[in-house]
Formats: C-alpha cells, structure tokens, sequence
C-alpha cells in the first residue's frame, strides 16, 4: 500500500513524497521504549568491566574529563542522526543517508561498516556473558578463564538465545529490555554510592584516592597519544545509542522519536560514566597491585574485581556481590540482543533496496521482525566467535573490540557529514547552519581524526595483544588490531564489487537517489506502553506481500531499477 504525503520543499529534506511498507510492526515503540533500547545497547555495565582497566592505565586519573570530552562527538553525531531522522527515518540509516547523499558505494560501506562493527563486538559480549555466569554461581576457576570451552559453550547458547529473543519481536525485546536495564542502572548506582561512602568514611582499601578537581582538567593528562587513546577507548564505551535510530520504523511518530531518543540516551550514559569512574578512581586507586585500576592482571574486568571488597563478603555484601555480578551478565545480554537488533534492520534495508541479496528482505508474518539477516546475524556471530576463541589464544577477541573503534569512527561521521551535504541548501537560518551544518560536521572531524590516528596507533604490534609479521620483504610486524581493521574494511569492498557485478542496477545509481521514496510504515501507531500493552489487544492486522510499487510513486519501467520492497515470510 502506498501512502501520499504532503509536498515538501526539495531543500528541506532528501526524501521523496510519499511511503511504503518494509514490513516491520509500526507504532511498536515509545520515547520510553526507544531511550532504553539505546542506553541498553551501549551495555554500560559491561563496557565499564571491559574498558575501564585500560582507560586508567592508558590515562591516569583524567579519566573523568576524558569521558566528558568523548562525549562531544558523541553529541554531535547524535544530533546529525536525529536531523536525517526528521526527513528520512528509514532503518537503514547511515546506509540510507549516506547513498542519498554521496551515492551508492560510499553508502555500502556506510552499512558494512555498521555490520562488521556489530559482528566483531559479538565474540566479546559472549565471552562475557560465559565467563559472569560461572562466577555467578561460584564457579570462579571457569569464570576467570575467557579462553575456557565450558565459557565457549554458554556464550554460543547466549548468542543463541538472544537471536530468537530479536526473532520473536521488537516489543519482546524492549520489555526485556526494559527489565535487564532496571537492574543495571540501579546496581551501578548502589555501586557508585557504597563505593564513594566508603572512601568518605575512611573505609576504603589502602590506595584510594580522594576525589578531585584536578581530575578534570584536560591540561593535566600525560601528552597528545594518551588522550587520543582514552578517546578512542570511550568511543567505544559510549558506542550503541544509535539503536535507536536503526529501530525508527517500529517507533510511533518515527520523524521525531527516535532523534530524541538517541540524544536522550547519550546524556544518561555521559552522568552514569562520569559517577562510576569517579567512584571506582576513588574507591580502587590507580595502583598496579590488588584491586588497583592500574593492575594490569585487573584490565579486562575491574567490575568484578571490586566487587567484593566494595560489599563485603558476608551477608548483604554477598547478596549485593552477586547482584553486581548479575548487573554485569544483564548487560552483556542486553548488548548481544541490541547488537543483533540495528545489524538485522541495516540488512534488511540494503536488501530492500537491492544492493544485496533480497533473502535479506523477508519479514516474518506473525512477529513482523526480519528473519533472514537476524538469523544470519547470530548465524557469523557464532562462527566468528567459536574462531577468535582458538586463534592466538583467545587474544584475537580483545583485538577485535579495539578494532571497532575504527568503524565507529567511520559509519558515524560519515552521518555527519551526510547530514551536512544533505541540508547543504537549507543551511540559511542560524538553527539550520549550526544544527544541520556546524555541529554534525565537527563531529564528523573529531571522529575521522580518531579514526586515522588510531591505524597508525595500532600499527604498532606493541599496541595490540597479537600481531603478524610479514613472510616476504619489508618483513614488518603488524598490530592484530590494525589487521583486523585492514580485513574487515577489504571483505567489504570486495563483497560490495561482486554484488555490483552480479546486481548492479543500486550501484548504477538506479534504485536508492535523493529522490526515491522512503520505504518506512505509515505513523499510524499507537505507543506501546510502558509494560508493552498493546492498546488493540495484539491485534495486528493481516500484512500484505509487496512485490512492487505502486503507480502513484511514479516509479515506472524495468523492476530492477524500481522502488523495492520488503517480502513476507508467508511461510510461518
């Protein structure tokens, strides 16, 4: 079904006028529902176990003001995602943006970016979600062992149960959602403030430190290479908020939500980060013994490290111990399923609109989720997984997480500067020149400045847990993190080549223009509550099979340079 909407005035936004269906369940979500999704998929309880050992290592105590000071790209690329959101809230999102603004190719690599970014981080969250279930019940020889086969199994099946969580449902995974980040957000905060107490209270360990101003002073830090480390280290830490954006089409009053979710978001994890790494600084010290922040035996999970020495070890203390423990596991199931959720809905719009195989495309009848790219998400997860796991002695898993950094960079400035070159037109009123122009190109700058600076960071193998040296002349040693980086960008390129061979009317320019109509549901929906009641009772009316527009998107002549759309499952 095609659905007019008003004209609109070519310079004020990219898309064309009127809509169509891709098939997912619109109305589904709130600003409630939309916000949690984006909190929940930065993971801020696993990020802070996995990143903050390094962070302080990397630079000392000015990690406060460096969380503050890697939140500005952040905001400024949020701000890019919610003014593209406005014109063009299709789920494809940097894909989509950046095709109708640079063209095909540049866009392709856009959403491979985004993919290979989700799929490398995936190792990681399982591996987590293993290891915190074996310390969870006192298995702590397991849990201690990321590179043990009984972590491997549980983080296979972890993969495995969050993958038909996303199967089953949008609303079933924001309600889920919803109570794995109640619990997280409450365990840090208890953290934070028992941790910051015991300090004033002269009960913290020996090495603590009492807070200061001084820790946030930007001048204090080390010199030039640390800072730039502990930002490319907290990019990835506030990583994830754009979940919001990706599940656009599934959310009520889908031009404005999901702009406001996405920058709501990114102020709730810039206040929880900047109070828990004061409390553990504090709290923990930045010594390189004990629970210390500086330990290197403590860089890969502090969290944990801390926990019993924060609330004791008897009574309420072990009941809050393990509570932090769960803390850490929901968070790790919250980032796998979140994960899974903008990777499924990116390949469903690069199959909607040709530039891969249209499998990608199928919607399921019932759950109106994409079936196909969630699968095969959780699918390569797996195998890639299972395989990092064995490789260099599990050490190619916290490569891969550094790696990431790298695409982060690049599919979010790259929304930047698409948001800029888009409005390019419109930039004639202050709000326009600093909201549309300024702003998301500056974020842009920051964050492709982090982006070359941390290739040449990771060169060097001293810089990476693993490293290959060249068989043949000029023999150089190469950082593992830079070579995952290399690989992931070249399996996109060539892939994006061969489909072009294949199916090359998207990159001829033919499918996907500033002009083709935004795939995206009519906002018909109403807002799920806060519990996910469906006010019409679950009672989704039958969906039709598209097979291709209709005459009144103008679209005209031969089907592989028509408008797409998304196929049903009828199977199910």
């Amino acid at each position: 079904m095609t659905i007019e909407a008003p004209a609109r005035s070519a310079d004020t936004g990219p898309v064309a006028d009127s809509y169509e269906d891709k098939g997912l369940k619109k109305g589904a979500l709130g600003l409630i529902s939309s916000t949690v999704i984006g909190v929940a998929s930065t993971a801020p309880a696993y990020s802070l176990a996995a990143t903050l050992g390094f962070v302080v290592i990397a630079i000392g105590p000015q990690a406060p003001i460096v969380t503050v000071l890697a939140f500005v790209p952040i905001l400024l690329t949020s701000i890019a995602y919610r003014e593209l959101n406005r014109a063009d809230p299709d789920c494809g999102t940097t894909f989509t943006w950046g095709t109708r603004a640079f063209g095909p190719k540049t866009g392709w690599m856009g959403g491979w970016a985004i993919v290979a970014a989700d799929i490398l981080v995936m190792a990681s969250l399982a591996q987590v979600a293993g290891q915190y279930v074996f310390l969870l019940f006192g298995a702590n020889g397991i849990g201690h062992n990321p590179a043990s086969g009984w972590v491997l199994v549980v983080g296979i099946v972890w993969i495995v149960a969050m993958t038909y969580i996303c199967y089953l449902g949008i609303e079933v995974s924001a309600n889920f959602q919803k109570a794995l980040l109640g619990i997280e957000l409450t365990m840090l905060l208890v953290f934070s403030v028992v941790a910051l107490v015991k300090v004033g209270s002269g009960h913290a360990p020996a090495g603590h430190l009492t807070p200061s101003l001084s820790w946030f002073n930007p001048f204090d830090i080390a010199g030039p290479q640390a800072f730039i480390v502990g930002l490319a280290l907290m990019l990835f830490i506030y990583w994830g908020w754009d979940t919001t954006v990706s599940v656009n089409e599934e959310t009520a009053d889908s031009r404005r939500t999901p702009g406001k979710a996405a920058v709501l978001s990114t102020l709730v994890l810039l206040v929880t980060y900047v109070l828990v790494i004061m409390s553990a600084q504090s709290y923990a010290g930045l010594g390189s013994k004990g629970i210390g922040l500086g330990n290197p035996s403590n860089e890969s999970d502090v969290i944990s490290v801390m926990g019993n020495s924060v609330f004791g070890t008897s009574g309420l203390g072990t009941f809050l111990y393990h509570l932090l423990l769960l803390m850490v596991l929901s968070s790790a199931a919250a980032s796998t399923q979140t994960t899974i959720l903008p990777t499924a809905r990116t390949t469903l719009a690069m199959a909607v609109y040709k530039s891969i195989p249209k499998a990608f495309a199928r919607i399921h009848r019932r759950h109106l989720t994409p079936t196909v790219s969630t699968l095969v998400m959780g699918g390569i997860s797996i195998v890639l997984y299972v395989a990092f796991n064995y490789v260099s002695g599990g050490n190619l898993i916290p490569d891969a997480v550094s790696a990431i950094g790298v695409m982060i960079a690049f599919y979010y400035g790259l929304t930047g500067f698409a948001c800029a070159w888009y409005y390019r037109k419109d930039l004639t009123t202050s709000r326009n020149l600093w909201m549309r122009g300024i702003l998301p190109v500056l974020g842009g700058l920051m964050l492709y400045f982090i982006l070359g600076w941390s290739l040449y960071f990771y060169w060097k193998p001293v810089n990476s847990y693993t490293s290959w040296s060249m068989p043949f002349p000029p023999h150089w040693d190469i950082g593992g993190v830079f070579i995952i980086d290399v690989v992931s960008l070249a399996v996109g390129i060539v892939a994006m080549f061969v489909y072009a061979a294949v199916r090359p009317p998207f990159f001829r320019g033919e499918v996907l223009t500033r002009s083709t109509p935004t795939l995206v549901p009519e906002d018909l929906g109403t807002e799920v509550g806060l519990f996910g009641v469906d006010p019409d009772g679950g009672k989704t009316p039958p969906v039709e099979t598209i097979e291709g527009p209709s005459d009144s998107m103008g679209v005209t002549g031969n089907p592989e340079t028509t408008t797409p759309s998304a196929v049903v499952d009828q199977d199910k």
